[in-house]
């Protein structure tokens, strides 16, 4: 399988698992501001699970150490800010312009893939150096 198709399969894995934590959230109202926290906790979902891919299946990093995944988790997340930043803008517009479900996972799905796009130009630059 290449490279950008393994990209891309995590990227909606990543996606799927960001939306799936959200509607969980709202759908089931667990939090009295389900939106924000279903946005955090979805995105922290996502984060965690775009990490382990791509560290392992994209950029063929096998250091599983403390130091090196403390280190690379960092630089990560702190290039995850500026994509985020991103996704929950457009989200956040879909979903107070239309005000539907469909419409805020709309909105995520763009932003997260623009997101996405520019993350990995990023990481491959700064993170895992490859």
């Amino acid at each position: 399988m290449s490279l950008t198709l393994k990209y891309v399969l995590f990227c909606i894995l990543a996606t799927l698992s960001n939306l799936f934590t959200q509607r969980m959230i709202i759908d089931h109202k667990i939090f009295n501001l389900e939106y924000l926290y279903a946005l955090f906790l979805g995105t922290l979902v996502g984060l965690v699970t775009k990490y382990a891919l791509d560290k392992r299946y994209i950029f063929g990093d096998n250091d599983n150490s403390v130091t090196n995944n403390v280190r690379k988790f960092y630089l990560y997340t702190l290039n995850g800010v500026i994509t985020t930043s991103i996704f929950w803008g457009m989200e956040s517009l879909f979903y107070f312009t239309y005000h539907s479900t469909f419409a805020r996972e709309l909105g995520a799905i763009i932003g997260l893939s623009i997101g996405y796009f520019l993350k990995y130009r990023l990481d491959k630059k700064y993170v895992f150096k490859v």
